[in-house]
């Protein structure tokens, strides 16, 4: 038996570029088959300047942060594993975003403001607290490859249909650099993204814990749906 996780997907509670809000989202996953997903909304400024909290303090902003993750798991009601993550952009960084898994409500509270970080200084605070750093799309235009010794691996398959993430290019590139953790999502905003992407997991994926165990060891394989673009 197989569990499969959606590992990027974002909820317009939170993420303003998505257009599905937590319910319509868990009714969509409901219906194809999906054991349990990752709620990887954005953690970046514009989360919190398009709804006026730029200046607010960091607990309000983890505060507006988790409402997505909550509403999800809310819809959910138990029907599929929910749990949370998030896509991380750097203040300092330019357009790179990065997937954070094994992500809790505590460890977003406890460190400050984690975008003010660089992506050396947030690799070993993420390592310190068992998470794993994870470039998303790192062949998409607008992206720079960062320097292999602070993550963990690649997201290698991005199921998003309006943009070109040069999928194939993504993994020889992680296959060079022998990265451990390798990842797929379908990086959901709307109905058109639902299921491009995603894990099929060999062992029951019931908490951060064991996925980011099972993501060490490679226990699982990638789902890579074809998909046209959109233009």
């Amino acid at each position: 038996m197989e569990y499969l996780f959606e590992m990027h997907a974002h909820v317009k509670e939170v993420s303003t570029c998505s257009e599905t809000y937590a319910k319509q989202f868990v009714e969509y996953y409901t219906d194809i088959g999906y054991t349990g997903l990752i709620v990887t909304d954005h953690m970046n400024p514009n989360t919190f300047s398009e709804v006026g909290l730029e200046n607010a303090s960091w607990e309000e902003k983890v505060e507006h942060f988790l409402k997505g993750y909550k509403a999800v798991k809310e819809a959910a009601n138990g029907k599929f594993t929910v749990l949370l993550g998030m896509e991380l952009r750097f203040y300092n960084g330019g357009s790179n975003d990065y997937l954070v898994y094994g992500v809790t409500e505590e460890f977003l509270k406890s460190n400050g403001d984690l975008m003010a970080l660089s992506p050396k200084a947030f690799s070993k605070l993420a390592h310190e607290n068992g998470l794993l750093f994870i470039q998303a799309h790192p062949f998409r235009r607008g992206m720079k490859i960062e320097n292999w010794d602070f993550l963990d691996g690649y997201e290698v398959f991005n199921g998003n249909p309006r943009h070109r993430s040069n999928n194939d290019i993504a993994e020889i590139w992680a296959k060079k650099h022998n990265k451990a953790v390798i990842t797929s999502g379908s990086d959901f905003h709307e109905v058109d993204d639902i299921g491009h992407g995603g894990i099929y997991f060999s062992s029951p994926i019931n908490s951060n814990e064991d996925l980011v165990r099972e993501l060490k060891v490679g226990n699982y394989r990638l789902k890579k749906t074809e998909f046209e673009f959109i233009k």
